[in-house]
């Protein structure tokens, strides 16, 4: 078995906590920046309670291995208003079956992703967002998770203004 970690990604926002948490938790605002740089998210669906569940669709740029749907389903754990949201992640096909990782060709990673979003309020209307997936393997896959996520955090930090 490959040695684990968590990847953690932390940001800083020049926006009030409820704008970033608006960006984050609801469908009109996730698909303005969900999904690295030149990727669009043609479908947003949620259902924002514990035990609710979401089904989001990303898309990637045309004439790359990225030019289709990639799903992802999850299950909201935790919510705690403006200040932090648990849930459980697995990529999915179009009706929100759980599909293997390896269907996207990321085989390395967990069916099953635990993933925390926190939310903290910053002096001078600014929010700071920390975003963790904890268990991910080491290496390639770990990295490119980085740098997707960091590329889709550029995109909403454009979407808060």
């Amino acid at each position: 078995m490959s040695e684990v970690s968590d990847v953690v990604i932390t940001r800083v926002f020049d926006a009030p906590v409820e704008r970033v948490w608006a960006a984050w938790t609801e469908p009109e605002f996730i698909q303005k920046w969900w999904g690295p740089e030149g990727f669009t998210a043609p479908h947003v669906s949620m259902d924002f309670k514990v035990g609710g569940s979401y089904l989001y669709a990303m898309h990637g740029p045309a004439g790359t291995p990225f030019d289709v749907d990639m799903w992802s389903t999850g299950t909201f754990e935790e919510i705690v208003p403006l200040k932090k949201i648990a849930h459980v992640q697995s990529f999915a096909d179009a009706e929100g079956n759980i599909v293997s990782p390896a269907t996207y060709g990321m085989a390395e990673l967990p069916e099953k992703q635990q993933v925390i979003v926190e939310f903290e309020v910053l002096e001078n209307n600014k929010t700071q967002l920390t975003l963790t997936y904890t268990g991910i393997p080491v290496g390639a896959q770990a990295d490119s998770m980085r740098t997707g996520w960091n590329q889709s955090l550029d995109k909403m930090a454009v979407s808060l203004g």
